[in-house]
C-alpha cells in the first residue's frame, strides 16, 4: 500500500521549519487532518496511508506565515506569504507520494519527491 509524506525546508534560515502547521484535504474539502512538522521538518509518520490513500486529489496546506512569525522574522504585518496551498493527485494510490516543500517568507517550490 501507498502513502504520503511530507517535508519542509525553511530556505532562509538554512533549517528545517520545525512547528509548521500543516493541513491536508480531499478535493470535496473535507479536512483528513492537522498535522504539525518535527524538529526534522517532518511529520511524525505518514499522512495518510492504507485504505484511507486513494486516487484523488488532495491540497497540503502549510501554514507559512505563523511559522516565520514564530521564529521572529521581520517580514512585514501582514507577510507576503501566509498560507500556501499545494494541490497534487494521486493516480496510484499503491506509491508513495512525497510533497516536499521549501519556503522563505518571500517564495517557495515544491516537487514529487521519493
Amino acid at each position: 500500500m501507498g502513502y504520503l509524506t511530507t517535508h519542509v525546508l525553511d530556505t532562509a534560515n538554512g533549517c528545517p521549519a520545525s512547528g509548521m502547521r500543516v493541513d491536508l484535504r480531499r478535493s470535496d474539502g473535507e479536512i483528513i487532518g492537522s498535522f504539525t512538522t518535527n524538529e526534522d521538518g517532518r511529520v511524525d509518520g505518514p499522512l495518510l496511508e492504507g485504505e484511507a490513500f486513494v486516487a484523488d486529489s488532495y491540497e497540503l496546506t502549510f501554514c507559512v506565515g505563523a511559522y516565520f512569525k514564530s521564529r521572529g522574522s521581520d517580514s512585514p504585518n501582514p507577510m507576503f506569504l501566509d498560507v500556501v496551498p499545494v494541490w497534487f493527485s494521486v493516480s496510484d494510490p499503491d506509491e508513495h507520494y512525497h510533497v516536499p516543500l521549501l519556503v522563505s517568507p518571500y517564495s517557495y517550490s515544491t516537487y514529487r519527491g521519493s
